[in-house]
């Protein structure tokens, strides 16, 4: 990287409605100014990703014509940052693949000794990174009530046997994603109301200060959605903080995970999660941030992408994407989409829907996880229809994710059409970036072109693309991908 980064002042208008973080750092002896805004509207050339145009919709709200292209822009991409830094030219758009490790009902499987046993494969499918369940002891098997931060016996296996899966990852080169669960806290002692919401007796001991006022603490109001039932941790004191970031550096220089996904990140205010981030430095993040879909009726509406762009360009979520990784699951569009409604999957504006479409680096796609699928069951992907979802994701910008149910529990027929999926991806480059063209978008048929290498299709309806160039590279119920 050579000569200074710089940027031309965000009028501060601008500046206050999206509640921009600007400072100063100094990155391998050379000067730049951290932007938390990915020209959304004047796209970098240098950076050469001209396929990555934010949605029409965006320039509703963020009028950056201000910006001139006099000079280089420096940008640090919170989350996407693979161990260093994004800025000028950083984050080029690598493949990167997750592989959610664990359902609703593993805390009952010995679960850590279970992944060890699978380490190989999963780093020979070709997954970059392996989201964990929670790996501290907690008030509930699942680990999603959270204790005593600083004991790794759960549910899933002891101390020693988590460590061994991580230094078995590491020797395999598949990172290892901490479930982060810091939106509340179950506490050891009854304190203020009745409420047992001190945390006498265990590390971070913490006193009802700690809890947020909303939620039977002596704390703050929260800056977030409540989690109600278990007491919310009050992120605007500066000791909780603190804790916090050293428990977060622990985790990450200590035991061993490099990357973070954090639970329920609607719960707090994104600054805190770029202080997090920024102090532990991660190499990649991801933020759980759930919003409903809208519908009139039981009628599913069209184009929630904008829906969502609108509710949340000037809020907190457009502050969480400038600061980290969004995971956003968009299986309530395709799951609707995949039963004779595939033209949901082209936006007004001839985008994928969704974050998807407008801001691809930013989407983390899955069709299932512990929450939709499992035991659990809340809003599972259409099982007939799971190969068409895989597909779609492994084969479309964002950064696609993997359900253990659907890679292991489903027999080798869906690993292996997954695993081929997978080595398209990878041997061709598709990335959170590449480019796409959506050629066809009916009931029963989605067909797109991803760069100048791919194309495949989804749906009943049979689709080819024209050209002598193309050969089939896989295929199978409903679904086809073609490479030149």
């Amino acid at each position: 990287m050579a000569g200074n980064c710089t940027v031309i002042p965000i009028p501060p208008l601008l500046a206050h409605r999206l509640h921009l973080y600007v400072g100063s750092g100094n990155h391998n002896s050379e000067s730049c100014i951290d932007v938390f805004v990915r020209s959304l509207q004047i796209r970098p050339r240098e950076l050469g990703h001209s396929n990555e145009q934010p949605d029409p919709a965006l320039s509703d709200h963020l009028q950056l014509q201000q910006y001139a292209m006099g000079k280089k822009f420096c940008y640090r991409y919170y989350g996407l940052s693979y161990g260093k830094e994004d800025c000028c030219f950083g984050d080029t758009g690598r493949v990167h693949l997750v592989q959610l490790a664990f359902n609703w009902e593993s805390h009952k499987h010995d679960w850590w000794r279970n992944l060890e046993q699978k380490v190989p494969d999963i780093a020979k499918s070709g997954f970059t990174s392996a989201w964990l369940p929670p790996s501290t002891h907690s008030f509930s098997p699942e680990g999603y009530l959270p204790q005593n931060l600083y004991s790794l016996n759960s549910s899933y296996g002891s101390e020693n046997l988590l460590k061994a899966l991580l230094n078995k990852m590491k020797a395999y080169k598949v990172r290892a994603m901490a479930d982060i669960v810091i939106n509340h806290r179950v506490g050891t002692t009854q304190g203020h109301g009745g409420m047992y919401n001190r945390y006498d007796g265990i590390p971070l001991s913490w006193d009802e200060h700690a809890v947020t006022g909303c939620t039977g603490g002596k704390g703050n109001k929260s800056t977030g959605d409540n989690f109600h039932g278990v007491p919310n941790i009050d992120h605007t004191q500066e000791f909780v903080r603190k804790d916090i970031k050293n428990w977060l550096r622990w985790l990450r220089n200590t035991v061993g995970f490099q990357d973070f996904r954090f639970d329920f990140a609607r719960g707090y205010s994104p600054q805190y999660v770029k202080e997090y981030i920024e102090g532990a430095k991660p190499i990649f993040s991801v933020g759980e941030h759930w919003d409903s879909c809208n519908y009139k009726g039981t009628y599913l509406e069209y184009n929630q992408g904008i829906r969502f762009l609108h509710r949340y360009t000037s809020n907190s979520l457009l502050r969480i994407l400038m600061q980290s990784s969004i995971s956003l699951s968009f299986s309530g569009m395709t799951t609707q989409a995949v039963k004779g409604e595939l033209w949901r999957l082209r936006d007004p504006y001839g985008k994928p829907p969704g974050v998807m479409g407008w801001w691809p680096s930013r989407a983390v796609t899955f069709l299932d996880n512990h929450d939709t699928g499992s035991t659990q069951a809340h809003w599972p992907f259409p099982s007939d229809h799971i190969m068409e979802g895989y597909a779609y994701i492994l084969t479309h910008p964002g950064i696609p994710s993997v359900f253990y149910d659907h890679f292991y529990d489903w027999g080798s027929l869906y690993h292996d059409q997954i695993v081929k999926l997978i080595d398209i991806r990878r041997n061709e480059g598709i990335n959170s970036r590449s480019p796409i063209s959506i050629v066809e978008a009916q009931p029963n048929l989605y067909a797109a072109n991803i760069g100048d290498k791919i194309s495949m299709k989804i749906g009943e309806a049979s689709w080819s693309p024209s050209g002598m160039e193309w050969t089939l590279a896989t295929s199978g119920n409903r679904y086809a991908v073609w490479k030149k």
